[in-house]
């Protein structure tokens, strides 16, 4: 059984899913952090300071006790992060199809590559014709 779960995890397939897997989380990272920390701010100023993470529709207004401690909490629709989230999911898939179209791109570039020809040129053949007709 062990050997048998050790031939799969090192088959190429699976290693490959897991560096994969690892890469996404770290570009997923980098991506959070380029659209929360530089995309978002100008958009935010130049929709007159709105904070995207701030903003939210309130259903149902938290409840105090008497000094003033929160019995329960508001019921909130955060938008904010949804949108916050879709400007994520923008960058994430434009990237992606950058890297897809260059691989596309180099693809291309590989198969239009002349291939060696797979026999005698029409030149050499009449030379042949020509050798053989002297004989």
């Amino acid at each position: 059984m062990w050997k048998e779960f050790k031939a799969f995890i090192m088959r190429g397939n699976v290693l490959e899913l897991a560096v994969a897997v690892i890469v996404a989380g770290a570009f997923g990272a980098i991506v959070t952090s380029f659209t929360n920390d530089i995309v978002l701010p100008p958009i935010g100023m130049l929709l007159g300071g709105v904070d995207f993470s701030a903003l939210s529709l309130q259903l149902v207004a938290a409840e105090a006790g008497q000094n003033g401690e929160i019995i329960k909490e508001a019921v909130k629709i955060n938008y904010g992060n949804f949108i916050q989230q879709i400007i994520n999911f923008l960058i994430i898939a434009f990237a992606i199809f950058m890297i897809l179209k260059a691989a596309e791109a180099s693809k291309k570039k590989e198969e239009a590559a002349p291939a060696a020809p797979a026999g005698p040129t029409t030149e050499e053949l009449l030379g042949q014709i020509r050798d053989l007709l002297k004989k």
